[in-house]
């Protein structure tokens, strides 16, 4: 959100900011890039339990945000299903209402659960994806859907074929391909380590790919759960890196050999994807890291099983990153650049 807000800002895009604060600071930056910015409270779970509304959904609504956005007569963009409460509000008859799709959230719960081992949380996903399933048919007061990949793209072409539909991929960090040309010394895998995808992923890695591959292994990301502390403890091969700073991050990116990126889940697109292939050197992922994104599978190392992304590491592990291979991702990224979509999303709203 805040590289596009930025992107934005850049293209000439004057912005009014209805964003939820649940535990993160206010930020002094977004106001200088913002008219004006609105901080809402998200409501607890207690406070608007239903059977019937999706609680990601029923939890942000706010009748001072309904205010707010009844003063100003601009565009409104959704940000995610989320945020849709009052997309059909009689106030907004009149206005041009749009939604930037996240995913087809009753799919991303549904594999939530999936990826679940508490069965109280795996119940709670599971409910959260019928309530979302039925939630995503009412959206018909939408004009225009901003998709982050190809897959949703279809799903609300499929649900809603009268409105405009435009492929927007996700803004990120970088304005170009900074890679390291040469060789790095280390394999990486990150994420939110106590996200339920991520972990499913990272104790894949440890069990089934780190043993048996020739190269140091490095897992990094917030809020480690047990299972990966123990196991990573368990593997001399593997460092975790638990909660490390942007300014780490950058590096352990930009160092790595071998960025390693399988994923148990098809939705969106992954920012970890595009920060690694902009900001690393060689790529592998499964078929699932690249479901929806629009990218040549020649872009990275394909595997699909535990013997294939071993292979793809001990492969890679002496493969110098060239200045060639930069041009040829610099050429591939093309469609990923932010300003470019900037304008795309700007020229799709009618002002």
């Amino acid at each position: 959100m805040f590289f596009k807000i930025k992107a934005l800002k850049e293209a000439g895009c004057s912005i009014y900011l209805h964003c939820y604060e649940y535990g993160r600071a206010r930020s002094a930056e977004l106001e200088k890039l913002c008219e004006q910015v609105w901080y809402y409270p998200r409501k607890p779970s207690a406070a608007v339990f239903s059977f019937l509304q999706p609680y990601i959904v029923a939890s942000r609504a706010s009748n001072d945000m309904l205010f707010n956005l009844q003063r100003i007569d601009a565009p409104i963009l959704f940000e995610g299903v989320h945020t849709t409460w009052f997309s059909g509000h009689r106030s907004f008859e009149s206005r041009f209402t749009a939604l930037r799709t996240h995913n087809a959230e009753h799919e991303y719960f549904r594999q939530l659960a999936l990826a679940e081992t508490s069965l109280a949380k795996k119940l709670l996903y599971k409910i959260e994806a019928l309530r979302l399933k039925k939630y995503e048919q009412r959206l018909n007061d939408i004009a225009s859907f901003f998709e982050i990949s190809t897959a949703d793209q279809q799903f609300f072409l499929d649900k809603y074929p009268k409105a405009q539909h435009t492929f927007i991929p996700p803004f990120h960090a970088h304005n170009e391909v900074i890679s390291k040309a040469g060789t790095g010394s280390y394999a990486l895998y990150h994420g939110n380590l106590s996200h339920p995808e991520n972990r499913a992923a990272a104790l894949f890695l440890l069990k089934e790919v780190i043993p048996f591959v020739h190269l140091p292994f490095i897992i990094a990301g917030r809020q480690p759960t047990k299972e990966i502390i123990d196991a990573c403890a368990a593997e001399k091969n593997c460092t975790l890196m638990p909660n490390p700073d942007a300014a780490i991050m950058d590096e352990l990116t930009a160092d790595a050999q071998v960025h390693v990126l399988p994923t148990f889940q098809q939705s969106g697109m992954k920012l970890k994807l595009l920060a690694a292939l902009f900001a690393g050197r060689h790529v592998v992922v499964n078929t699932a890291m690249l479901h929806g994104t629009g990218m040549d599978a020649g872009i990275c190392g394909i595997a699909n099983n535990a013997a294939e992304f071993i292979k793809q590491i001990n492969t890679h592990i002496h493969k110098d990153f060239t200045e060639e291979d930069i041009a040829g991702r610099t050429r591939l990224l093309s469609p990923y650049s932010n300003a470019m979509n900037a304008r795309k999303l700007m020229e799709a709203i009618r002002f």
